[in-house]
């Protein structure tokens, strides 16, 4: 057990790679980094924590995360989890986004045009938009259900991973120097 409730003013917590079952930050108003990854959290409430600019959560048991008040968020990493779906609507600051082991069938990412690094790889997505996050250089979607993929708008990619999917149709487009790490077609 972890109470951190009396530590108003803490910014940064780092409680990673223990057997927490609870975590309460209703009253840490002012943290602005979390790693919390590696613990037994089936629940996670992060939206009086207005001011987070990273959060780590990855490897719990997490089945939903609520980001819709952490609107200064710009790196999240919550892989392997059990989330079903992600809104990341009021995230549009968010650069890194790590998101893979999960069970996620839709991701919604094209207000997210500072968005720098796509981890989604192993879960069951069967689309993908990536048309409006020009600022793409890394895209690691592997292991999913896509049938098609356009990165002809993300002229910075470099580093793509699509492979162990469905993919009948991939757009690089024209001037791109892009490292494909695997590419499988069926």
């Amino acid at each position: 057990q972890l109470d951190v409730t009396a530590c108003t003013a803490l910014q940064s917590l780092f409680c990673n790679e223990n057997q927490l079952t609870q975590l309460d930050l209703s009253a840490n108003t002012a943290l602005q980094y979390l790693n919390c990854g590696g613990n037994q959290l089936t629940q996670l409430d992060v939206t009086q924590n207005t001011a987070l600019l990273r959060l780590y959560c990855y490897a719990n048991q997490l089945t939903q995360l609520d980001l819709t008040q952490n609107a200064a968020l710009q790196g999240l990493y919550f892989y392997l989890n059990q989330l079903t779906q992600l809104d990341v609507s009021s995230n549009t600051v968010l650069q890194t986004l790590i998101c893979g082991s999960n069970q996620l069938s839709q991701l919604d990412v094209s207000g997210l045009g500072g968005l720098q690094q796509l981890w989604c790889y192993d879960n069951q997505l069967t689309q993908l938009d990536v048309s409006s996050n020009s600022a793409l250089t890394l895209l690691q979607c592997y292991e999913n259900q896509l049938t098609q993929l356009d990165m002809s708008a993300n002229t910075v990619l470099q580093d793509l991973n699509c492979g162990d999917n469905q993919l009948l149709q991939l757009n690089i487009g024209g001037d791109v120097h892009i490292h494909v790490r695997e590419l499988k077609f069926q």
